[in-house]
């Protein structure tokens, strides 16, 4: 019998393997199968950006004359018909699960002590335990979090309208994302980074980024030292006295491993469980994955890590490799990104994107996206990619995998891309591998 704790994309796939290979298997799960990715967070970002993309684009064909008005948008109908698909959403992967042999036991909360294994106050034999607790909002702490109207992602959900203001405090890619939406529909919105927004980017892709959050009010280096308010919060106040008025705040402040239940494992400073690549832990029989062993706080990365765990309870040797796994932010744009390993003197050449669907009407504008290569000149490698452009997390995907491969720019000669599209990295990567053999020729 092997037990698995939380059914986010971790632990859901891993028990999925487990039982596949013909294990006994339960998986514990206290609220909804699907975890935060779905219910809170990922999905979330997908199904309100749609709708701010929607708008967006019909405010460009507006501005050029070809629509007559822009559509507002219903709050309460849009929070209502995502929470639907939500559940339906949760329902399918419920199913999905039971097929492949996994017992699913609801409501109730598994816990560890040590290598013994609980589900609620009841000990049960288990000859592993793969532990996928996962993550909760990191909530800063600076007065006035707990008034009516300051949100996390988690409980964006219980905001009834749309703000006429809205702050959100933090700098990463969180933090734009809902700023992106919120100001798309129609909120005045502020951006408080207690350092640089998006400082992690490379430079240009950065700077393609803010043009979409063009509109919202950024203020970096900025600390907020309090949230006013009686009953409901009214403000935020900045260090150096400043006052922001505010109709609702959404602290996108980062994430924090839910490690409480998980007792006896050796844990890092902030309470995520150590693992080796493997994903065992300190505890001979117990393995971890997903976002209770910390960053990069990836669904992609979590199931990876959940099969790997998998494969080494079944007596299968398998290491965790977090090279080319790609990341993706999402505004009026996808911005996506990977690297293939080190690129310490390697060569870095961007150019804008070839205009394509969801971005022919952008021109006018003068603008249709960004493409970014990073080359290793001694080798040819592709060793970075990232593009700023609609559909670049599905490109960025296989560029990351084809990059842990070892290609070469010089072998993008072969590939003949889809058209019409927006990719502008593969001809980036010819002009890269001609650049190259021209220099060898000199």
């Amino acid at each position: 019998m092997f037990i698995v704790i939380g059914g986010g994309p971790a632990g859901r796939i891993g028990a999925m393997r487990l039982a596949q290979a013909g294990a006994e298997v339960q998986l514990i799960e206290k609220h909804k199968i699907g975890g935060q990715c779905l219910h809170d967070r990922c999905m979330t970002i997908c199904a309100l950006n749609d709708v701010a993309r929607l708008v967006e684009y019909a405010r460009t064909q507006k501005n050029l004359g070809i629509l007559d008005s822009v559509p507002a948008v219903s709050y309460p109908a849009v929070k209502r018909r995502m929470r639907e698909v939500q559940e339906k959403l949760s329902s399918v992967l419920d199913a999905e699960t039971r097929r492949a042999g996994v017992e699913v036991i609801y409501g109730a909360e598994g816990r560890l002590s040590g290598d013994r294994a609980y589900v609620d106050d009841e000990e049960v034999r288990a000859d592993a335990v793969l532990a996928a607790t996962g993550s909760r909002a990191a909530v800063p702490d600076i007065p006035g979090t707990s008034l009516s109207g300051v949100y996390t992602y988690q409980t964006l959900h219980a905001m009834d309208d749309l703000p006429r203001r809205m702050v959100i405090v933090g700098g990463g890619v969180v933090a734009a994302e809902f700023a992106h939406i919120f100001h798309a529909f129609g909120s005045e919105v502020q951006i408080i980074a207690r350092h640089g927004l998006l400082r992690d980017l490379d430079d240009k892709v950065r700077s393609a980024a803010l043009r979409d959050l063009a509109g919202v009010g950024i203020r970096e280096q900025s600390v907020v030292t309090g949230i006013e308010g009686g009953g409901r919060v009214r403000s935020v106040l900045l260090a150096g006295g400043e006052e922001l008025t505010a109709d609702a705040v959404l602290l996108a402040t980062g994430l924090a491993p839910r490690s409480e239940s998980l007792q006896g494992l050796r844990k890092g400073p902030g309470g995520a469980v150590i693992v080796d690549r493997q994903m065992r832990t300190s505890v001979a029989g117990v393995y971890a994955a997903g976002d209770v062993i910390g960053p990069p706080y990836l669904t992609p990365a979590a199931r990876r890590e959940g099969v790997v765990a998998a494969e080494n309870i079944l007596g299968h040797p398998t290491v965790m490799d977090y090279t080319g796994i790609p990341q993706a932010m999402s505004l009026r744009y996808d911005y996506a990104f990977a690297t293939g390993g080190a690129d310490g003197g390697c060569v870095t050449l961007s150019a804008p994107a070839p205009a394509g669907p969801g971005s022919f009407w952008d021109v006018a504008g003068g603008w249709a996206g960004l493409a970014q290569v990073r080359v290793d000149p001694e080798t040819g490698r592709l060793v970075g990619a990232a593009a700023g452009v609609p559909g670049a997390s599905t490109l960025l995907s296989y560029l990351g995998y084809l990059m842990k491969r070892g290609i070469t720019v010089g072998e993008f000669d072969d590939i003949v891309e889809v058209h019409p599209s927006t990719d502008g990295v593969y001809g980036l990567a010819r002009y890269a591998a001609d650049m190259l053999r021209r220099q060898k020729k000199e």
